[in-house]
């Protein structure tokens, strides 16, 4: 089946459940508990969450976690379910009830004071890059939840200077340093043996140690809020209120999928060739059973390739996360991220898969990235098939050079510096009812990784962004338009050269639209002489030596569109025109909108509309 294309049969299906199996059980009954004060307490611990996110993130060094954002914090339960999450990315939260896991299996006298320093891929991590901090919450002598606060790091110990090392072949030549749920805080101090092992192998120990204190502050605040609340409302009221909550999520999905026609869609897509994947790529499959007499989604990712050579391979926790993020992104509504919400749907996984449970020893180093994208985006696109307000089209993907770990010697000060920078933006998809983003940044985060400043990033770097514009008809025409892609130029700044590490993705499989929508424009890189000659492409996976006088310019794909374009509103139309969004020709080539002077002229673009439809159905042998 060739990109782009996806079956269905929206009738009656069913699925074997195995792996990743959320608890199931028939739909809870309505509870007797004062929904008042169900609904102050959620919002107490959603304040607590946003509490230790603000922390972290007005407290960190680097910044790929104080400007970008990439961190995510949570609250899970003592027998490690996921209670808040507030805006957590999805690809950190969704899987993070194992990091709660392992700290039980591993560590066996567990007490105040203690964190727990966890970044292994292979019990419940995301990916070695990720470095979550674990705090078990006490009340009196009872461990009644655990904070965790997970960071992206600027550096991890890698043996490039990159956090992602997508061609490494196995976790040996990845290099990172892995922490399988050791502790390093006791009684609220430092274990000094583990921060003396970052100190010395991760390449800035000072921006990593910071990184590292403002990550322990915020789970410590989860510790200190939660011990207040039990406090304020008392231990029998917060306990039943974490079962009355799970409870009404699980209600609120379970409604939901029941008013979905009963089926199995089956979407695909495919991964740009890769080192290791061979020259056609990697194809990607999920199946979707749609059960609403039980309430349930199984989404099924075990038809897929088996692990490979090379740094894709997901975890369990983002295989798991990603087939979430899918689902739940493409139910009618926002719905609560809890465990409630997910014991309503099933992912299952196979061993030995590239998009499943990694054997060891291969890498998982971008596990947050690539395939977790991919597979996100071909869930929400698969929902599409349901009907014309179902799903979205695929957002866009990859690893651009506006998105690179940048690495190197600051001129201005004798330093080394290692930081990933995300300058640049990625289109997001179309939906149903609105159009993509420009600055979605990539499916994992669920549009929740910011932008970096420009002038924080020339300040902190030896670099200089001398453009960051917006690429007109990027973005996949539909209905709803898929969000345009970014132009980033970049450049060092003084005599020494600026390494960009990264991974071009989409250059030969954009986004694609559904529902007659428009796939968005790829993604491409070149490098140019700063004094003029001709450009040179780019390679689309380097750790590439920029030299002074050169320039490196960054295109992002855009997003797909969804719907046909001859359905949008020609006033949406014009207005994109004259903002610069799509162009004159694709309003009229694409849209069938007829503009003169800036202003709609009606009667021709009906006519210009029928004209296109009439052309369309000939094609297809309709008429």
């Amino acid at each position: 089946m060739v990109r782009g294309q996806a079956s269905s049969s929206l009738t009656a299906g069913s699925a074997a459940i195995d792996e990743v199996n959320f608890a199931s059980r028939a739909v809870p009954t309505p509870p007797s508990f004062d929904p008042v004060l169900l609904s102050v307490l959620a919002n107490a611990f959603d304040g607590i969450v946003r509490e230790m996110t603000n922390g972290l993130l007005r407290s960190a060094r680097s910044t790929v976690i104080n400007t970008a954002r990439d961190f995510s914090c949570s609250i899970l339960t003592a027998d490690n379910e996921l209670l808040a999450s507030a805006e957590g990315c999805p690809v950190h939260v969704f899987g993070s009830e194992p990091l709660g896991r392992a700290m039980l299996e591993l560590q066996d006298d567990i007490r105040p004071g203690d964190a727990f320093l966890h970044n292994d891929p292979y019990r419940g991590n995301s990916h070695a890059a990720d470095h979550a901090i674990l705090v078990p919450i006490f009340v009196g002598d009872e461990h009644v939840f655990t904070g965790v606060a997970k960071s992206h790091q600027a550096d991890c110990g890698n043996a490039i200077p990159t956090t992602y090392s997508p061609t490494a072949r196995d976790v040996y030549e990845e290099g990172a340093l892995v922490f399988p749920c050791v502790r390093i805080q006791r009684d609220y101090e430092d274990v000094d043996d583990i921060v003396r092992m970052c100190r010395a192998r991760i390449r800035l120990p000072d921006q990593w140690y910071g990184d590292y204190l403002a990550t322990v502050g915020a789970a410590r605040i989860a510790e200190r809020r939660v011990q207040d609340l039990f406090a304020k409302h008392g231990s029998e009221t917060v306990k039943r209120f974490v079962t009355e909550w799970f409870a009404y999520s699980e209600r609120l999905v379970a409604s939901m999928i029941a008013a979905l026609p009963a089926g199995t869609i089956t979407g695909r897509t495919v991964h740009d060739p890769f080192p290791g994947t061979g020259a056609e790529g990697l194809p990607l499959a999920a199946t979707v059973a749609v059960e609403p007499e039980r309430g349930k989604i199984v989404i099924d990712l075990r038809d897929n390739p088996d692990n490979q050579p090379n740094g894709l391979n997901l975890t369990k926790a983002t295989s798991t996360a990603a087939g979430l993020a899918g689902a739940i992104g493409a139910l009618p509504d926002d719905v609560p991220t809890n465990a409630g919400t997910f014991r309503r749907f099933d992912v299952l996984l196979r061993e030995g898969c590239v998009v499943g449970i990694p054997e060891f020893p291969h890498s998982c180093s971008s596990a947050t990235t690539n395939l977790a994208d991919r597979v996100i985006d071909l869930v929400q696109a698969a929902f599409a098939q349901i009907g014309d307000e179902f799903g979205l089209a695929e957002g866009s993907v990859g690893q651009a050079p506006a998105k690179a770990v940048i690495s190197g010697i600051d001129e201005r000060n004798g330093r080394g510096y290692v930081n990933q920078i995300i300058v640049g933006g990625t289109g997001g998809p179309a939906t149903p009812f609105v159009d993509g983003w420009p600055t979605y940044q990539r499916p994992v985060a669920g549009a929740l990784i910011y932008h970096d400043s420009v002038e924080i990033d020339e300040q902190r770097y030896p670099i200089v962004i001398t453009e960051r514009s917006l690429i007109p008809d990027s973005g996949g025409a539909g209905r709803r338009r898929g969000g345009l892609a970014t132009k980033v130029v970049l450049e060092p700044r003084f005599d020494r050269p600026v390494t960009f590490t990264y991974a071009l993705e989409a250059r030969l499989n954009p986004p694609y639209g559904v529902r007659g929508g428009a796939h968005g424009a790829p993604s491409t890189a070149w490098i140019e002489d700063a004094r003029g000659g001709e450009p040179e492409e780019a390679p689309p996976i380097a750790s590439l030596e920029l030299q002074p006088g050169t320039r490196i310019v960054s295109i992002a794909a855009g997003g797909g569109g969804y719907g046909d374009p001859l359905e949008r509103e020609p006033e949406a139309v014009v207005e994109d025109l004259l903002e610069g969004r799509i162009s004159a020709s694709a309003a009229l080539d694409l849209y069938g909108v007829v503009v003169v002077d800036g202003a709609l002229d009606a009667e021709a673009t009906v006519r210009a509309r029928e004209r296109f439809s009439t052309e369309e159905e000939v094609s297809l042998g309709k008429a």
